[in-house]
């Protein structure tokens, strides 16, 4: 084992247990931090205390050679500094490395959002006469409904609904709950699962989650993945959708009806309303789109 894999491990653990991050979020520092050990141990470094800010840089340098999305060598600054930050904390270094580095401007990357018209043709695809298509249905209501993460739709419990009050309780990043209303209509095509499929799916087993696969178990992030796309194909949508897209066109839509910045921040579970406000100019580009296509003089 490489020497240092110990105090990674230790972070890991810190993330988990003190911040409550996520068991993607963890997954996802820990692949970042096993990249750079990789790197260490092809340059003979075996200690983070003789770490400098050249490794960091000649890092980054190799990260962005081979092509690697800004985004992710973004977000391997932010591991790392977060990490060395630690390890500072912690009296492991007596030099932070990552003081003097720089983080890479994020590219402006607008999300993909679905039109109303879309988000029809999307919501009828599945087949409501089986069981596997009734709870489809239901999942597609529900996060167009609600802007739910796919993480937290999977993770719903029986006992996070509150329907006849028109709420779901739901746990997002950082383990923080939240009350996010939901509509009639998104509650009656649950509670049409509830009644028709659910039980054919559980057959004989017992389960406290909400949505289900075929063999009465919970159902997982690759299976909504898996489902959507073949829905997406089947709706003739030719944009590139992910279960977020859902929640990035519900958070799209309401603020093009007028809802307050601040109350989407609280729908979807945002700690920083400046990752909100990437839906005003959503919103704006699709009001532009409108002007152009609608103003004679445009």
């Amino acid at each position: 084992m490489f020497p240092i894999d110990n105090l990674i491990q230790d972070y890991l653990h810190y993330l988990t247990v003190e911040r409550g991050l996520s068991a993607n979020t963890v997954v996802s520092y820990q692949n970042d931090l096993t990249q750079f050990v990789k790197f260490l141990q092809k340059n003979d470094v075996n200690s983070f205390t003789v770490v400098e800010r050249s490794d960091i840089t000649n890092y980054l340098a190799e990260e962005t050679a081979q092509k690697k999305a800004n985004s992710s060598i973004i977000r391997s600054v932010t591991s790392l500094r977060r990490f060395f930050l630690y390890l500072s904390q912690e009296k492991v270094i007596t030099n932070n490395p990552m003081t003097l580095i720089d983080t890479p401007k994020q590219q402006e990357h607008l999300p993909e959002v679905l039109s109303r018209q879309e988000v029809e043709q999307l919501l009828k695809t599945p087949n409501v006469s089986q069981p596997l298509g009734l709870r489809d249905r239901a999942i597609l209501e529900l996060m167009y409904a609600t802007g739910l993460r796919v993480s937290e739709v999977i993770n719903l419990h029986l006992a996070d609904l509150h329907l006849t009050m028109g709420l779901i309780q739901t746990i997002g990043k950082g383990q923080k709950e939240r009350l996010v209303p939901i509509g009639d209509t998104a509650a009656q095509w649950i509670n049409s699962y509830l009644e028709r499929s659910r039980p054919k799916l559980l057959k004989e087993k017992r389960s406290s989650f909400l949505f289900l696969n075929f063999h009465g178990n919970q159902l997982t992030r690759q299976g909504v993945w898996k489902n959507l796309k073949q829905q997406v194909r089947k709706a003739g949508i030719t944009k590139n959708i992910t279960p977020h897209t859902l929640r990035h066109s519900f958070a799209t839509h309401i603020l093009e009806n007028g809802a307050d910045l601040r109350i989407v921040q609280e729908l979807l579970g945002h700690a920083d309303i400046s990752t909100t406000q990437i839906y005003t100019h959503l919103s704006k580009r699709r009001l532009s789109s409108i002007y152009e296509k609608t103003h004679p003089r445009a």
